[in-house]
């Protein structure tokens, strides 16, 4: 049986894929701390930790972009970057869950 093929990602550059990789991070951590999702104070206060390190590489991949001259942000490019590496379900976890789900 062979595993499922996934389609490739798009060509990013090397910030562009460290903004992606640092915004998935974020992302990771908020709905770990979402109240509507979590489970236990305990695992909440560890994403709440690790959410500052993780934003501030967030923002330091964004001030490499800038700096190398990379001003604009390729939405459509990125969307689809974001959807290869399952951002969607992702953030999903950010969201307040239907009523009767959680």
């Amino acid at each position: 049986m062979r595993p499922p093929e996934f389609p490739p990602l798009p060509a990013l550059t090397r910030a562009e894929g460290e903004f992606i990789d640092c915004y998935l991070e974020v992302l990771d951590q908020v709905g770990r701390i979402n109240p509507a999702r979590g489970s236990d104070t305990y695992s909440a206060l560890r994403a709440a930790q690790a959410l500052a390190s993780r934003a501030a590489a967030l923002r330091d991949a964004l001030a490499s972009m800038h700096e190398r001259g990379e001003t604009q942000i390729h939405a459509g490019t990125l969307a689809r970057a974001l959807r290869v590496l399952d951002g969607e379900r992702r953030a999903a976890r950010v969201t307040v869950p239907p009523v009767g789900t959680s």
